[in-house]
């Protein structure tokens, strides 16, 4: 574990304890999304589904408003469905958060 104390370990163990939680419940959803489209998709799997998501990212444009840098593509929303999510959904969430950002660097 490369710790000196007992601590650290135990933190060590229930961050790593808490992720595998999130991570079984991310693959769940996804499973049961794959099961409603009766096709296995490659990018339906833990990995694959994390990477197509990062690529939905805030920037800063020069009027300083945080926007969304691309739209969601149709993958993403395949993805997103599994969560419940719309695209619609995540804009919204984007620009509350553009705002709270703008707000921050004011």
């Amino acid at each position: 574990m490369r710790v000196y104390h007992d601590e650290p370990v135990h933190s060590k163990i229930c961050i790593e304890f808490v992720a595998l939680i999130i991570r079984n419940k991310i693959y769940t959803c996804l499973t049961d999304r794959m099961k409603v489209l009766h096709k296995k998709k490659n990018y339906m799997t833990v990995p694959a589904a994390l990477k197509e998501l990062e690529k939905i990212e805030l920037i800063r444009q020069a009027d300083g408003v945080y926007r969304l840098d691309h739209a969601v593509t149709a993958t993403q929303k395949d993805i997103l469905q599994a969560f419940n999510l719309t695209a619609t959904s995540v804009a919204k969430e984007a620009a509350e958060l553009g705002k709270k950002l703008a707000s921050l660097t004011s």
